[in-house]
């Protein structure tokens, strides 16, 4: 009777123990390491996730590539980084950063809302990752070192950085006839400004860590009409982390959206007002144009989720059914 009881004590000590999770080692890509925004949220986010039974231990690291591989190897159980190199992830997700495919941030806000809701939660799922947030980083916007590049057909043959992770950038700068030039997100702006790039691609975000001003000088300029959405995403393996895990993460982000939102704006009103260049609304249908035309071959070509392109459309139309592309029905993928 007595071995029985020792027995049945060590099944459920067994049973107990199983359902336990060790601490969880989430490497966090932030341009300012400690100090920076992105790991502050983190921050608040690892407190939140110990009512989500999560014993979070936070990493921070400014090289995005690193951190990407280290969590393929395994030596992160959880990771947040760019929209952009976790499309390797989950391309549904990771298609939220496509060409154009939302007007603004305030749309981007609303949209990441509804995506939040279980009823995405098997897409949310790729294999053995899971996403368990997407955050919004902002608009991106072209910065020229030139005013007058302020059209496209001014942009042929003009140096161009690309984030050597995003096929999507090389392609739509071959497509304008610019000269692509290899970067990563640690030297992107370094590139531009000490000249080795005419244009960027950025979110206000990177203005004041990154010192644009330099690059920008007394000629250059932002041009005022965002061309993507940036974003961020918190992507982990699931098997390390408690059971309904992820959809209490989603939900926790959802919450802070609206904190979020209010952090971006004070970022766009942050940069100099000398800076922004406002363009014809005749030049906006040429940018209209070019970057429709680019996510729709991107998305031919398999760079982007045709799920997500259709859902996109769909929220675009629904937003404003106005809009000729409503009509034209070429991105209500099938």
């Amino acid at each position: 009777m007595q071995r029985f009881k020792v027995l049945a004590l060590s099944m459920g000590l067994m049973a107990f123990t199983s359902t336990v999770h060790a601490k969880q080692v989430f490497c966090v890509f932030d341009f300012a390491g400690k100090s920076g925004d992105i790991f502050a949220l983190m921050k608040d986010y690892q407190l939140a996730a110990k009512s989500w039974g999560a014993d979070i231990e936070l990493r921070v690291g400014q090289n995005e590539a690193v951190i990407a591989e280290d969590f393929k190897a395994g030596k992160c159980d959880g990771m947040s980084l760019s929209g952009m190199r976790g499309r390797q992830f989950n391309s549904f997700t990771g298609s939220l950063d496509a060409i154009g495919a939302i007007p603004d941030i305030k749309l981007a806000v609303k949209f990441m809302q509804g995506l939040a809701s279980p009823t995405f939660s098997k897409m949310m799922t790729n294999g053995k990752y899971e996403v368990v947030g997407v955050i919004p980083v902002g608009d991106a916007y072209l910065m020229v070192k030139d005013r007058n590049i302020n059209t496209v057909a001014k942009m042929a043959g003009k140096k161009i950085a690309v984030i050597d992770s995003d096929q999507a950038q090389k392609i739509m700068v071959q497509q304008i006839g610019g000269q692509a030039v290899n970067a990563d997100i640690s030297n992107f702006s370094t590139k531009f400004n000490q000249g080795q790039v005419d244009i960027i691609g950025a979110p206000v975000a990177v203005f004041r860590p990154l010192e644009i001003q330099k690059g920008l000088g007394n000629k250059g300029a932002i041009i005022n009409y965002p061309i993507l959405q940036v974003t961020g995403n918190i992507i982990i393996r699931p098997e390390k982390f408690p059971e309904g895990y992820g959809q209490k993460s989603r939900d926790w982000v959802k919450s802070q959206l609206p904190r979020a939102f209010g952090i971006i704006g004070k970022m766009k009103l942050d940069v100099p007002q000398k800076y922004w260049m406002n363009i014809s609304t005749s030049d906006q249908v040429g940018y209209q144009k070019m970057l429709r035309e680019s996510r729709i071959n991107l998305t031919k070509r398999g760079v982007y989720d045709k799920r997500m392109m259709k859902l996109l459309w769909q929220f675009r139309c629904k937003e404003n059914n106005s809009n000729a592309e409503c009509t034209a029905q070429d991105e209500n993928y099938r």
